[in-house]
């Protein structure tokens, strides 16, 4: 039985004029090494020189068949020439053993060398994985043919594992190049977020900066003026109201601190804290943020810009306030670049069953039906080297991430109107802190700071209302205080030279795992406690208050009670 050749670009042979078989190409066994297996030493040469004939590359022959998976583990052979009929094993069990060894994805041709021509012998031969058959005795023509036969085969397989393993090689060289382009990218990306917000940050520097300048003045002057009366006896009287002037600057000036601490807060995907937000209170903190911009600058260059509000009873979203402040201070920046000749800036909320509408339109100069489809893209910005282009793509992640859609209408000469959805969640539980706070019973406080006036300041305001205290300068001599006393409660400046107050807290946790600690710093995002600050019970923002101070211990007083 002959089997076709899988890949033959030119016939093996050739008929002279007189009718005769010329003998037959033997390009595939000149690069071959052939493996022969035969208890007969005379069939091992006989075939030895019809292939080396044919420049065979290499010949391996053995009359023991159990030495016959060695030598193809050792030489690797192209082409298994094997005998059928032999001691201790056969040529059946010698193709089992072969093929056992032969890789999954490689191909090895096996030829059987046999007399026994009979049905059954050559089912037997195929079903074990032979690939052709050479009968004995031995034609020199049918030899060359078949082994050149098979060896196409072989050959044709090599060079496709070839070039699948130069492709692989390709796709992972292209894979390596493209992971890296995309981590650069992410990089870029991440540098020019933080250049917009930097570059949001600098335009509302100024501005900043003068309503920080007036909030001083009106406290150097008052109490300027407080020290001169006091020279010729001060009543309550003249007190109360430049008293009351000081305490108001001073709240403005903190405010103003906040509005930039609020600003920018590092955060990523993963740890982003989803809380119920009102969109109005996140609105008005908004306005107030970008009052420099477009009050102040605006005026001051002659193009004055307003700002209106018209907010519905709405309900509560859940997302993270930051980043939602940071879509609307973005709007917000948008639209005044909109209006170089001034105009009004209006936000609106619309509240419904299950979602809040949130609008932000603007007087100015408006979009083309084509900036109004691109503006969105990343890098897309038609303020030439004035803008990145990021700065409404940062506002289309953060509603997506929010679970929000986004529209614009917009018209040239017209203006623009951004209209926002989000999706309501279930009001936060209303905690009755206010009513709590005058019903604390007395308690006893350690107050660890090493400035002995803030020190003195939270001690004043814990007097008046009926707490006793005791106060470290730092935190080696606050933890000796507390092995050595009783307290309920323990508040401690955060940036304190040997032990900080995130180190004290541990320690105390430690000796008292049910004592609260209250954290106090100038570096505080927020009053709520931050997963990364296990030891810590609550984090309280500079400058406080009396109403803060006692916010933070009616917090932390009603989860050890609920505890």
């Amino acid at each position: 039985m002959m089997f076709p050749n899988l890949i033959r670009p030119t016939p093996l042979v050739e008929i002279d004029g007189s009718g005769a078989l010329q003998p037959p190409r033997t390009a595939m066994i000149g690069k071959a090494s052939v493996l022969i297996i035969d208890d007969e030493l005379p069939n091992i040469r006989l075939l030895e020189r019809i292939l080396k004939r044919a420049n065979c590359r290499q010949c391996i022959g053995t009359t023991d068949p159990r030495e016959a998976l060695a030598l193809f583990e050792k030489h690797q052979p192209d082409l298994i020439l094997t005998d059928w009929l032999m001691p201790y094993q056969d040529g059946c069990a010698v193709i089992e053993q072969i093929h056992a060894a032969i890789g999954g994805d490689d191909y090895v041709p096996i030829v059987v060398l046999t007399a026994d021509i009979t049905p059954e012998t050559r089912r037997r031969a195929l079903a074990a994985g032979a690939t052709d058959f050479i009968t004995k005795p031995f034609d020199q023509f049918e030899v060359l043919l078949r082994v050149e036969n098979v060896l196409n085969t072989r050959f044709a397989h090599v060079k496709v594992q070839e070039q699948n393993a130069t492709l692989e090689s390709h796709v992972r060289e292209r894979t390596i190049d493209l992971e890296k382009a995309l981590a650069e990218l992410k990089t870029t990306q991440r540098q020019i977020v933080q250049q917009e917000r930097l570059a949001a940050l600098g335009t509302m520097a100024g501005g900043i900066a003068h309503d920080f300048n007036n909030a001083l003045c009106v406290i150097m002057g008052f109490s300027d003026i407080l020290l001169s009366k006091a020279e010729h006896g001060l009543t309550h009287e003249e007190a109360a109201q430049p008293l009351t002037t000081i305490l108001t600057a001073a709240e403005d000036a903190s405010k103003i601190v906040g509005r930039l601490r609020e600003f920018y807060r590092r955060d990523s995907d993963t740890d982003i804290l989803r809380v119920p937000v009102n969109f109005n209170e996140l609105i008005d903190q908004a306005v107030s943020l970008t009052k420099p911009r477009w009050e102040t600058q605006s005026r001051g260059a002659g193009t004055p810009i307003n700002v209106a509000t018209d907010l519905d009873e709405i309900g509560f979203v859940s997302g993270d306030p930051a980043s939602l402040r940071e879509m609307l201070t973005n709007l917000i920046f948008n639209a005044v670049d909109a209006m170089p000749d001034g105009g009004t800036i209006t936000l609106r909320t619309v509240g419904a069953q299950d979602a809040v509408r949130i609008e932000i339109s603007d007087t100015g100069t408006g979009m083309s039906d084509e900036v109004r489809e691109r503006c969105l893209e990343p890098f897309f910005s038609t303020k030439g080297k004035k803008g990145t282009g990021l700065g409404l793509a940062m506002v289309f992640g953060i509603v997506q991430r929010h679970g929000g859609w986004m529209d614009i209408k917009s018209a040239l000469g017209k203006g623009t109107t951004f209209i926002i959805r989000f999706p309501t969640t279930v009001p936060p539980a209303q905690k009755a802190l206010e009513a709590n706070e005058g019903l604390l019973r007395p308690l006893k406080i350690l107050v660890v700071d090493d400035q002995p006036v803030l020190c003195q300041l939270m001690c004043e305001f814990l007097g008046n209302d009926f707490h006793s205290f005791e106060t470290a300068g730092n935190g080696r001599e606050a933890l000796d205080k507390f092995r050595a006393g009783r307290f309920d409660l323990v508040i401690t400046d955060q940036i304190m030279a040997e032990m900080n107050g995130e180190q004290l807290a541990g320690k105390i946790k430690e000796l008292a795992p049910n004592v609260p600690v209250i954290l106090v710093t100038g570096f505080a995002e927020n009053s709520r406690t931050p997963d990364q600050k296990p030891a810590i019970d609550f984090v309280l923002a500079k400058p406080l208050s009396h109403a803060s101070l006692r916010r933070a211990l009616a917090t932390v007083m009603s989860r050890e009670r609920a505890s």
